[in-house]
């Protein structure tokens, strides 16, 4: 199984007169890397929700929001007006300083923005987080969970899909080179003799000649690399089938196939050839872009 680490997942849930809406992003990162906006009434279960993301999310880039919309007829909260200034003046300075570009923005889009921040609403203290509610606030989670998973295994599928015609081009690429590894073996032959031969007074001996010709090419073979190269793609496919998503071991073979290739172009003294391994290292590149995405 091979899941990609973008994803989005979001649910709405309705307990009395409240709308629960929780919303989860996530991105590529080395490791877990998770930032959360919670509504107030749900701190006090802020780390059941940060296991239940690093459980499901294992690793990325994460943004994770829960909020509370009430309705009309519900009692009315109380907007924190010199916080919501207090916001709105700092987002407005900390956009001057990295220079963004907010001439397209209206008032209406930075009260959006500042609404959302924490505590903008004032708390009722009379008001406690019931096992009720939190159970519909707990579900609503764990299906936008669901939903960014589902997310990153199409993603995934995409991955796969572009892994496989990739290391397919490899493998295509690796048997064009054999054609002019078989022939140059006799080029080299006939290169050597056609040398000696404008070297009518030198004697040499044509045994150790044969023997000093059979060393050069073997130092010039490249059947180990190829056999290398064959068994690092057919791992590359199986772990692909593997239960758990293994982006960062993807990332590792990855590496030795770039190995294999290099040594291949090393030994490879012709020019068709090296514009062949020219091409196996492009496609091992995006390959190596599309693996970073992997979990």
């Amino acid at each position: 199984m091979l899941l990609s680490m973008t994803g989005y997942g979001k649910s709405v849930a309705i307990f009395q007169d409240k709308t629960i809406h929780v919303e989860i992003k996530a991105l590529n990162s080395k490791t877990l890397d998770c930032q959360t906006r919670i509504a107030p009434i749900y701190r006090e279960k802020e780390m059941g929700i940060r296991k239940a993301i690093q459980e499901k999310v294992v690793r990325g880039k994460v943004d994770f929001s829960i909020w509370v919309e009430r309705d009309a007829g519900g009692d009315a909260q109380i907007i924190n007006q010199p916080l919501v200034r207090n916001y709105y003046e700092q987002l407005q300075a900390t956009a001057g300083i990295i220079g963004a570009d907010t001439a397209s923005m209206t008032t209406a889009d930075w009260l959006a923005l500042v609404m959302r921040m924490p505590d903008v609403y004032s708390r009722n203290e009379q008001e406690t987080l019931t096992d009720e509610e939190w159970i519909v606030a707990r579900r609503a989670i764990d299906e936008a969970l669901d939903a960014l998973v589902a997310f990153r295994l199409q993603e995934g599928e995409a991955l796969r899909r572009k892994f496989e015609e990739k290391l397919s081009n490899i493998a295509s690429l690796m048997k064009e080179i054999e054609p002019y590894e078989q022939s140059r073996v006799e080029k080299i032959r006939q290169r050597l003799t056609d040398n000696l031969a404008q070297l009518p007074e030198v004697e040499y001996d044509r045994g150790r000649l044969e023997q000093e010709l059979i060393y050069y090419i073997e130092k010039l073979d490249i059947s180990e690399e190829k056999q290398r190269l064959a068994n690092h793609l057919k791992y590359f496919r199986e772990t692909m089938d593997e239960p758990q998503s293994q982006g960062k071991k993807l990332g590792f073979i990855a590496q030795e196939m770039g190995r294999e290739i290099n040594t291949t172009g090393s030994k490879s003294n012709q020019a068709e050839m090296q514009n062949i391994v020219v091409k196996m290292k492009d496609e091992l590149e995006q390959i190596k872009e599309q693996v970073l995405n992997a979990l």
